[in-house]
């Protein structure tokens, strides 16, 4: 299956339908930060980011202009190409190509930020464990991270593509469009995901209206904001 979608992203790059090619960071991002800074009194400069599913390298290239040290993991060789492009030169972005949804070739604990912005719906089952299983070893003890989630909640769309093209496992569906599977989730669901591994400070609901095969497509998504917590064995 995550051939198939490797490919499906790669597709869309190459010819994109909802992919917008801006090089802007995105907006869920820039407030995230601004939650790190003013709610968790947490500097947002010299750290270690892991951008997953990093694309053409909007939050990595932005996040590395302040300071930071960046790695992005991208499925798609064309989209890193572009994240290459879009890179001025005086920003530090390791771009690394691979799939979130296997083992990542960094030291446990060794990042202080995690973006995951939409990119983890695209995984299987067995995928998204071990991006759970990684995403917890990798990131520091009291480390942050984002998550962007599709919704199942409340969306007619969703309940319709559920039905009509179902995919092999629970909560998937066909997108034509794009030629990808993709999971969503209830509120139960994506908390009882997380929270064995994380600490949720926050969780909403948010709708979005992106342009997908030139018209308008709602999407829901879940924003999570997310803290690795000591383990038991940290504690003792």
């Amino acid at each position: 299956m995550m051939q198939h979608q490797g490919m499906s992203w790669e597709r869309e790059y190459r010819k994109p339908t909802l992919m917008t090619g801006d090089a802007k960071p995105q907006a869920d991002v820039l407030r995230f930060l601004k939650f790190l800074k003013k709610e968790r009194r947490c500097v947002v400069e010299g750290k270690r980011v892991l951008d997953l599913g990093s694309g053409t390298g909007r939050n990595s290239n932005y996040l590395a202009s302040l300071g930071n040290d960046v790695i992005g993991i991208e499925i798609s060789p064309t989209a890193l190409h572009s994240a290459k492009q879009n890179n001025t030169g005086d920003m530090h972005v390791d771009y690394m190509l691979g799939d979130i949804g296997a083992p990542y070739a960094l030291d446990t604990e060794s990042i202080d930020i995690i973006l995951d912005v939409t990119s983890s719906n695209s995984l299987n089952e067995k995928g998204r464990e071990v991006y759970l299983q990684e995403t917890s070893r990798v990131l520091k003890t009291g480390g942050y991270m984002f998550v962007r989630a599709l919704c199942k909640d409340g969306n007619a769309n969703v309940k319709n593509l559920l039905k009509i093209h179902p995919g092999k496992e629970r909560d998937t569906y066909y997108l034509k469009e794009m030629d990808l599977f993709e999971r969503v989730f209830s509120r139960e669901d994506i908390t009882h995901m997380y929270a064995p591994y994380f600490t949720i400070l926050t969780l909403e609901k948010k709708t979005g209206y992106p342009r997908m095969a030139g018209r308008l497509y709602k999407r829901d998504y879940w924003i999570m904001y997310l803290q690795k917590r000591p383990t038991s064995a940290d504690i003792h």
